[in-house]
C-alpha cells in the first residue's frame, strides 16, 4: 500500500522509538535475570538453613532481595563486565547502570568507584567518563576525587576542550579551595594539549590568591609556557620568584637519601609510606 512521505517519515520514527524501547528493557532483563542466577545458589543455601531450624524463623518473614546474599566482589565484576561488552552507547550504559544499582538499598558509591579503578585498569576512558556523569547525574559522587577522575579520564580519551569545560564550569569558580594535585592535572593537560593561555591564565588565578606552587615541575611549565608565547620577562620573573623550589627541592633530595640509606642499614629494607593524592573536599552537586 502507497504511503506519503510524511506517513512513511513517522512510521519509521516510531519504529525506531519501540526498538530503542525494546533493547532497554533487554538489557536490564539480561542484568536481573544474571543477578538472580548469581544470587539463586545463595538463596537455596539460606532455604536449606530455614528449612532445618524453622523455629529459628517462626516469628520473622523473609525478605529476599535481588542480588542481597551475592558478594560484593562479584557484583562489582559482573557490572564490569557488561558495560565491558555493552555497544558505544551512552542509553545503554546508563540503562544498564539504573538497573544494577536498583538491587541495592543505598547508592553503591564504594562499589562504583572499585569499578572504576577496574575500568581505568583497562584503558577504558570513555566508558570511566560515562559512568562518573551517570553517578552525578544522580547526585552521587560530586566530591574533588571524583572530578579530578573525570578529568584525567577526558584528557585520556583526547576530550581536553571538554576538560576545560567542566574546570571551567564546576571547579575553576572557586579556585582558591581548589587542592594542588588538582590544579596541577589541570596545568598539565593545558600543556600537553598546547593550551598555554589557559595554562597561564590558571597559574595567575593561583597567584592572584597567593597560593605558592609545591613543585618545581609546575613552575617550568609555566616559564615554558611564558617563553612559547613571548613573553621572556614573565618568564624571568617567575623563576626568580620560586627559585627556592629548585635548590630547596636538591637539598631535599639529598637529605632523603642519606636518610634511607642509614634507614636500609638498620633494619635491612626501606620503609613503605603512604601516599596521598591530595584531593579533598567537596563541590555542589553536579546537574
Amino acid at each position: 500500500m502507497w504511503r506519503s512521505p510524511a506517513t512513511s517519515y513517522l512510521v519509521g520514527r516510531t519504529l525506531n522509538s519501540i526498538y530503542k524501547s525494546a533493547e532497554k528493557i533487554q538489557i536490564s532483563n539480561q542484568i536481573i535475570g544474571k543477578a538472580m542466577s548469581m544470587s539463586s545458589l545463595e538463596g537455596q543455601r539460606t532455604n536449606q538453613s530455614v528449612d532445618r531450624y524453622p523455629e529459628r524463623n517462626a516469628a520473622s518473614t523473609w525478605n529476599f532481595r535481588i542480588g542481597e546474599n551475592v558478594p560484593r566482589k562479584d557484583k562489582i565484576n559482573f557490572l564490569v563486565n557488561t558495560l565491558l561488552d555493552l555497544k558505544n552507547s551512552k542509553e545503554d550504559v546508563y540503562g544498564t547502570l539504573d538497573a544494577w544499582v536498583a538491587w541495592e538499598q543505598n547508592f553503591p558509591v564504594g562499589s562504583l568507584k572499585k569499578a572504576l579503578l577496574a575500568l581505568e585498569k583497562e584503558q577504558q576512558w570513555h566508558r570511566v567518563v560515562q559512568v562518573i556523569k551517570w553517578m552525578l547525574s544522580k547526585g552521587q559522587g560530586s566530591t574533588m576525587g571524583t572530578c579530578g577522575q573525570l578529568i584525567r579520564a577526558l584528557d585520556m580519551d583526547h576530550r581536553a576542550e571538554e576538560a576545560h569545560k567542566f574546570w571551567e564550569k564546576r571547579i575553576g569558580i572557586d579556585i582558591h579551595s581548589v587542592p594542588w594535585q588538582l590544579c596541577k592535572s589541570m596545568i598539565a593537560i593545558y600543556y600537553r594539549n598546547n593550551m598555554l593561555e589557559r595554562l597561564i591564565k590558571l597559574f595567575k588565578g593561583l597567584e592572584a590568591f597567593d597560593r605558592k606552587p609545591p613543585e618545581k615541575s609546575i613552575v617550568q611549565r609555566v616559564a615554558d609556557a611564558y617563553e612559547v608565547l613571548g613573553l621572556l620577562e614573565e618568564k624571568e620573573r617567575v623563576l626568580e620568584k620560586y627559585k627556592d623550589l629548585f635548590t630547596e627541592k636538591e637539598k631535599r633530595s639529598n637529605k632523603k637519601s642519606k636518610s634511607s640509606s642509614m634507614k636500609g642499614k638498620k633494619s635491612g629494607r626501606i620503609r613503605d609510606t603512604p601516599v596521598s593524592d591530595g584531593v579533598t573536599g567537596a563541590i555542589e552537586d553536579i546537574q
